[in-house]
């Protein structure tokens, strides 16, 4: 036979190597999972720290019995707890969202009367579910004085039954409801207020206040 003949009949250098690919992947190389694949897989990967499931109807505090407690972020940086007004009165009031008409509104109040809220021996403290960025631009573009805390988890807002059912446009969905909290100065709540009307409100609760 020619050498002509067998270059024709044999297999050539390039065939041999792509025949080996094929093989050296079934010996164990696992092939790489697509980019969609791996984030979908992250995605369905339970989480570390899971949050606590929110309860579908809001939580009814009942006047007298001890405030629930709380640790949260605030605007600033740093840490605001129930803990740190131990032996004064405390104000909190749950607003949906910063920037929003309505919550600018009560913030803008309850930061008017600050000083008359101080000088009956109470404090006050905004509290929604947004970022500590987004309250420290609210308080910075509003010139807002009192500090504002910042509860992503919403755990604290649905411990004070400021979390439950709304209706919008003949919607309903669950949310934050307006509400605000009176302690006393011995940590238990004294009055609360649901589904805030926030005209006249924050002069309201100030009038509250002073009667304990």
């Amino acid at each position: 036979m020619s050498k002509k003949l067998r270059g024709k009949s044999g297999p050539t250098r390039a065939s041999g190597k792509a025949a080996a690919r094929p093989q050296r992947a079934a010996a164990g190389a696992k092939p790489k999972a697509a980019p969609a694949a791996r984030r979908a897989a992250a995605k369905s990967a339970p989480s570390p720290h899971p949050a606590r499931p929110l309860p579908a109807a809001p939580i009814h505090l009942q006047e007298g019995e001890p405030a629930p407690p709380f640790v949260l972020p605030r605007d600033g940086g740093g840490q605001v707890a129930l803990s740190d007004f131990a032996g004064r009165k405390l104000v909190l009031f749950f607003y949906p969202r910063a920037n929003t008409p309505g919550c600018t509104k009560e913030a803008m109040d309850f930061s008017r009367l600050k000083g008359a809220f101080a000088a009956c021996g109470a404090d006050v403290i905004g509290l929604s579910a947004d970022t500590v960025r987004s309250q420290d631009s609210f308080r910075d573009k509003y010139k807002l004085s009192i500090p504002l805390a910042s509860d992503e988890q919403r755990a604290t807002i649905a411990a004070y039954g400021a979390w439950g059912e709304k209706s919008l446009y003949g919607r309903k969905f669950l949310g934050i409801i307006r509400t605000t909290v009176l302690i006393d100065a011995t940590g238990r709540v004294a009055r609360v207020w649901r589904n805030v009307k926030v005209d006249g409100h924050a002069d309201a609760v100030l009038a509250a206040c002073r009667e304990f």
